[in-house]
């Protein structure tokens, strides 16, 4: 079981998925702060408005949203094509294209969550990267023809 990529790859469609959802219930829910401070804070955060050039004047709490739906997209987007590749049995030469793109784009996202998130998102985004590279690891090798 564990030397199927079929496994790996069905791990990480659910990662996948279960990130984009958890990360797009976030997208309802509105912080409350703790204190005196975090409520200047937060006033600042949903009131300021920051001169973006070209007419935008977007808030910091709106620039937060764009990035959060963004991380709930690209997961969807990911857990989708992964999933629609393993109900149709792709090629194993498609498999290792795509799981190559997904280990470089999601193994760049698990190092942006690192430095700049804290523990929930780094640990999904730790799985979904490990699973697709123990994925592309033990996907059958491409028999070459010529």
């Amino acid at each position: 079981m564990l030397k199927r990529y079929t496994f790996w790859l069905t791990a990480a469609v659910l990662f996948q998925l279960l990130t984009a959802a958890i990360h797009a219930i976030s997208l309802f829910m509105r912080p409350s702060p703790a204190g005196e401070a975090e409520r200047q804070m937060m006033e600042l955060v949903f009131t300021l408005r920051l001169d973006a050039g070209s007419g935008f004047r977007p808030t910091l709490w709106n620039m937060f949203t764009a990035v959060s739906a963004c991380l709930s997209l690209l997961c969807f987007l990911g857990g989708s094509i992964n999933g629609w590749l393993l109900y149709k049995h792709a090629e194993p030469d498609v498999m290792k294209g795509i799981l190559g793109i997904n280990v470089a784009v999601f193994g760049l996202c698990f190092l942006v969550m690192i430095f700049f998130t804290f523990l929930p998102p780094i640990l999904l985004s730790g799985l979904i990267f490990i699973n697709l590279l123990a994925a592309f690891i033990v996907l059958p090798k491409i028999e070459v023809t010529i």
